[in-house]
């Protein structure tokens, strides 16, 4: 069967079907791992939720925390408020749980290092949060299930490899294999436990299986991954005997990103490369589908259906490459690698319908798919939020909810491991809320990492929005308003001499009265291989850099890395005058108090004023934008740099009325009041998802319409989720 018509079908409409849908998934809910913990935790420390259960009523998650020791407990009676339920400590490393009636099975890595694996398998009580009995099992666990029939708990034993030893080669023994233990009433019959040699099957390292994923069929059947020798096997579970095995094959990609370079350019093509399937779900008793994330040697960055015979149904190719592209959740730093990195997997069945769900590990999305059957190509649903790093995922059809464990967690930063509740309904979807169009090649306009806006005052909700340093290419992008999801339409490079501009960290941008744009450059005195200076931009319309103005020395010597973070102008021509927000205090100022920096290119003048900052308790306050309401008025993004329940984002409205700048080196400098405008934390935990750190731009537009943005980071060491904030109509407008 050729893949190529069936997957020109689905790449042509992406977003088609979610119209047609009557039903959708929406998040309604997010709870941090780090909320499970019970007092005597240090919550400064790492804890994940990394595989996720449930109880068989639906209303507990039960998931594994690897780096806490322990399994969660979450109560989700109502899902959309959910709350700790209890925390139960092990001894060892958790690495996954399966559910069957009143007890849960958890499996755990207790190896010394990694060429003495060792491990147990554990069965707790749900209702007390008590451990019962362990089976030690001679090796290293990675994942486990229960049998559909209730009788078995099937594990994968992986005795993973040392990625540090030999850079990582294979083999690196002693093998892996697939253990059964059968179920008892007392709960596992130890006894009982039988191995299934997995070696000598892969045409790749085949003496060293490393079994990653199972799911079991209504026949009994196990259908394992080896993820690293790309190989699947299909076991039958009564007789523990191996009754087909195949490899996971290869495929060619084509306009896809596979240069680290700091620019998302899909141009290139790589063929034969190999699946390397993580996790693997059963559609029916014939079909299963593998997200192949790779590990060993890259991966394919897709996900595949199978027929039990090892021959493809379908592939989904550069799909999921394309799509995090469209949504600003590329992660160009796995460009020379893994992409996207499909990992988790779930089918289930809601309301008459099979659907599939796909997380992709780095760009930090699940996307959702409805099965057509043997030899169709499934629809691409939608694409849900998740928190950075999707592992586990979880349908539970009977209340019709999702559930996807997520488990990046940076204490450091503030961005923690969550668990995600999504519920199906006949609402609209509400993400994405900014995405991009195809470009002149048929190929999603690249994004991320939005760091500036303003508004076109010709066309009502005609935006323009920057990239900052994260990108070595700085972007301006043009963003229609009117649609929902806004739609990034167009986008033009920053050039200099008629090349890509470097050493740009654009975090600002504003109109020119005479036609084209006003860009601020961040500087950064600190920077390793040189120091940045902060840039005021003068750009054409089509991006060719035509002025650049440096700070007068007397200001510049006191520059931070924490510069220039917002531009806007007022008045035109002779009279136009430039005004740029500055993020923290320099080294010149009082605490407290960050500069305003006011700008006149008819006369080179330079003046200063300073900006009160609030207080936080934890990490610190500083603005990220800057919008004039009259000549006079402004408005200001201020924040901090937190997430969630440390977030503070807030509008703060100031005038320079009857007062006069201070001169570059001036003593005294005018210091501004400000009063509340608007609070947007509200804004943006409508979301339902962790508050978002960085409030980075706002725009009003012709018709007095207020937008706000939200900077991912360029999907690094974040979710990659961008918020697209519509904030209603400016007063008096």
């Amino acid at each position: 069967m050729s893949l190529r018509p069936i997957f020109a079908a689905v790449v042509l409409m992406p977003f088609a079907a979610q119209a047609q849908e009557a039903q959708t998934f929406n998040r309604i809910a997010t709870i941090e791992a780090v909320r499970m913990l019970p007092p005597d935790r240090d919550k400064s420390k790492r804890s994940i939720a990394e595989i996720v259960a449930a109880s068989e009523d639906g209303n507990t998650l039960i998931y594994v925390d690897g780096e806490q020791n322990g399994l969660g407990f979450v109560d989700i009676v109502d899902p959309a408020a959910p709350r700790p339920a209890g925390f139960l400590p092990l001894k060892g490393e958790l690495t996954s749980v399966a559910v069957r009636g009143v007890r849960a099975y958890t499996v755990v890595d207790t190896s010394p290092n990694k060429r003495e694996p060792s491990g147990y398998a554990s069965v707790v009580d749900i209702s007390s949060r008590r451990e019962l009995m362990r089976c030690e099992l001679g090796g290293q666990p990675d994942s486990t299930i229960v049998s559909r029939d209730g009788r078995f708990l099937v594990i994968a034993i992986e005795n993973e490899r040392d990625e540090k030893l030999n850079k990582g080669e294979m083999p690196q023994l002693p093998p892996g294999n697939l253990t059964i233990v059968p179920l008892s009433e007392t709960g596992l019959d130890c006894a009982g436990l039988r191995r299934v040699d997995l070696t000598g099957l892969a045409s790749v390292a085949g003496e060293d299986p490393e079994p990653e994923f199972i799911d079991v069929n209504s026949r009994g059947e196990a259908v394992v991954t080896l993820q690293e020798n790309n190989h699947i096997v299909i076991v039958d579970i009564a007789t523990a005997r191996v009754t087909s095995h195949f490899s996971a094959g290869t495929v060619n990609l084509e306009k896809i990103d596979a240069s680290r370079d700091g620019v998302i350019r899909p141009a290139q093509k790589l063929e034969n490369v190999v699946r390397e399937p993580d996790a693997v779900k059963w559609l029916d008793d014939e079909r299963f589908v593998t997200a192949n994330e790779g590990d060993y040697r890259n991966g394919s960055r897709g996900f595949t259906i199978f027929r039990r015979d090892g021959s493809v149904d379908w592939d989904s190719g550069n799909f999921l490459e394309h799509l995090a592209i469209s949504l600003g959740h590329y992660p160009e730093m796995r460009s020379g690698t893994r992409g996207n990195e499909p990992e988790g997997a779930e089918v289930a069945t809601f309301g008459g319908e099979r659907l599939i769900f796909i997380g992709s590990e780095r760009s930090s999305i699940v996307t959702v798919w409805r099965d057509e059957g043997a030899g169709r190509a499934p629809t691409f649903l939608q694409a849900l939020p998740a928190g950075a790093g999707p592992e586990g995922l979880l349908a539970i059809p009977a209340r019709g909810l999702f559930i996807a464990a997520s488990e990046a967690d940076n204490p450091e930063s503030g961005l923690r491991s969550t668990l995600t509740i999504y519920r199906r309904s006949a609402e609209p979807p509400a993400y994405p809320t900014i995405r991009s169009e195809n470009g002149p090649e048929g190929i999603p306009l690249p994004w991320g990492a939005l760091s500036g806006l303003t508004a076109d005052p010709q066309a009502a909700g005609r935006l323009y929005a920057v990239t900052d340093s994260f990108y070595s290419e700085a972007q301006i992008l043009t963003i229609d308003a009117t649609q929902t999801p806004a739609q990034i339409i167009s986008s033009m490079t920053a050039t200099r001499d008629g090349k890509p501009a470097a050493d740009l960290d654009l975090e600002g941008v504003a109109m020119r009265s005479g036609g084209g744009f006003w860009l601020v450059s961040e500087g950064n005195p600190e920077r390793k291989g040189g120091a940045l200076l902060n840039r005021l931009l003068a750009v054409s319309a089509s991006g060719a850099i035509e002025a650049e103005y440096l700070l007068p020395e007397l200001i510049a010597k006191h520059a931070v890395r924490f510069g220039f973070e917002g531009v806007t102008a007022t008045g035109s021509g002779s009279d136009e005058v430039i005004w740029m927000a500055v993020q923290r205090e320099w080294k010149d100022d009082p605490k407290g108090l960050t500069k305003i920096i006011r700008f006149r290119p008819s006369t080179k003048e330079w003046g200063v004023y300073h900006y009160p900052l609030g207080q936080t308790s934890a990490g610190w306050m500083g603005l990220s934008e800057i919008t004039a309401v009259s000549p006079d008025e402004f408005l200001v993004i201020e924040r901090n740099n937190q997430w969630g329940d440390l977030a503070i984002k807030r509008l703060y409205r100031f005038s320079v009325g009857g007062l006069s700048a201070a001169a570059p080196g001036a003593e005294t400098i005018p210091v501004l009041k400000k009063t509340l405008f608007r609070d947007v934390v509200p804004d943006l935990a409508q979301s339902r998802g962790v508050v978002l750190e960085k409030l980075e731009s706002f725009a009003i537009d012709r018709d007095g319409n207020m937008y706000a943005v939200t900077d991912n980071d360029g999907v690094q060491g974040t979710s990659g989720e961008t918020q697209f904030l519509r904030l209603g109509r400016f007063p008096g407008r």
